[in-house]
């Protein structure tokens, strides 16, 4: 029992672990305009959607055999069609994160660069330090780099208490209770981004001896984990930086910079602004490793190469000479790739590919396993069309509709 428990805990914490991360740092900029309730609102229906399609992962993988991963589950329930798109959308939101997070930690390069060494770097060379010094955290191998990545995340972690705790003071009720229910649509591309965790189901499963019910567990608490995270950063950041000021959040979204770029300019706190930095550089690293890594493995595995020796170098250039060139070509970034991977990767990897794995199982393929998720054909029509929504907001944001 002892053992069970352990695993059901460790489980959690890699689920809340996968999900809280750089997005962070984009969703007060992308839902300030909505205000805190309506996003608020938005951000427990994007939860429940990102949970129950988890729950659809668990439910299409228990027909599988252990060790099934989503491209293979893809292949046997849709066929070709599945198997390429799953691959297609997992190289596709990789990159674009990865994109990301090299523009967003080029921006604190850029600041640490000028605030200690008054040295006023450029874009481009504050990209290229950020991926050179975790791009080659890499060549570390998993271990090292697994308690490296433990290091940053409890940096992480008192980072978050720290910004909490100063920032509770400054709140402004009259921002808190600003409202747009009308911005609600544009902002739901990011709150599907803060909640992706699925692509680890797979491996998950095993981890916990294949149990559905540690599963709904794992899946559960460890979702409402970072809910209650972001629910807290929300009320820190929108009730206190007003919207339209000077370096305000509509001036972050028009910039594409993560919230930090706000917080350092537009509040007057120097408490908050140094915790809400050293927060903004561990999730970005953390971010910015563990896809790097589940990256470098992957290709490894498609194609067929050993990582050692010059091989090595090859898959870590691979992971990191397209992100950071075009990092260095988009300098407004931030924002919209992590837009795009939840408009168009989240909603259809996480999304429309479970709801049509799971379709496709109980309804075509007469499969049978030991769990299946309540709510039949209606919740997958219910699901299937707030993915349609996403998309659809997504192609609005993208192009300015």
């Amino acid at each position: 029992m002892t053992g069970k428990k352990n695993n059901l805990i460790g489980a959690i914490f890699l689920v809340a672990g996968v999900c809280i991360g750089g997005g962070m740092l984009a969703l007060p900029v992308d839902t300030a305009s909505s205000g805190f309730i309506p996003s608020s609102i938005a951000m427990v229906v994007c939860w429940l959607f990102m949970t129950l399609t988890a729950l659809l992962y668990v439910e299409a993988n228990l027909w599988m055999e252990e060790g099934t991963h989503v491209m293979t589950m893809a292949s046997r329930l849709l066929g070709r069609f599945g198997k390429y798109v799953s691959l297609f959308l997992f190289l596709f939101m990789a990159y674009a994160s990865l994109i990301a997070y090299v523009t967003g930690g080029g921006k604190l390069i850029e600041f640490v660069f000028l605030e200690f060494f008054k040295i006023n770097i450029g874009h481009a060379e504050s990209c290229i330090i950020f991926t050179l010094f975790f791009g080659s955290i890499l060549f570390l191998g998993t271990k090292l780099l697994g308690k490296i990545n433990a290091i940053l995340v409890t940096g992480m972690i008192f980072a978050y208490l720290g910004l909490l705790t100063s920032g509770i003071s400054g709140l402004d009720a009259k921002l808190l209770i600003r409202q747009n229910f009308s911005s609600m649509l544009s902002a739901l591309p990011i709150l599907l981004t803060i909640f992706s965790f699925q692509m680890i189901v797979p491996s998950l499963i095993p981890y916990l001896n294949r149990d559905p019910k540690l599963c709904f567990k794992a899946i559960i608490f460890g979702t409402s984990i970072p809910l209650v995270a972001y629910l807290l950063w929300q009320f820190i950041v929108l009730g206190s930086i007003p919207l339209d000021a000077e370096f305000g959040l509509m001036f972050a979204k028009e910039m594409g910079l993560p919230a930090t770029e706000s917080i350092r300019y537009a509040v007057n706190n120097n408490l908050l602004s140094v915790f809400t930095d050293f927060f903004a550089f561990f999730a970005i690293a953390t971010s910015y490793i563990g896809i790097s890594l589940g990256l470098f493995d992957f290709l490894a595995d498609s194609l067929k190469l050993s990582k050692i020796g010059f091989r090595k170098v090859g898959l870590i250039a691979l992971v990191t000479a397209p992100s950071v060139a075009l990092g260095i070509l988009f300098p407004k970034a931030f924002i919209f790739f992590l837009e795009i991977t939840g408009g168009f990767g989240d909603t259809i990897l996480n999304g429309i590919l479970p709801i049509m794995m799971v379709w496709s199982g109980r309804y075509y393929l007469k499969k049978q396993g030991v769990y299946s998720v309540k709510g039949g054909k209606k919740l997958l029509v219910v699901l299937f069309a707030f993915s349609v929504l996403v998309i659809l907001a997504q192609v609005k944001n993208t192009f300015h509709w």
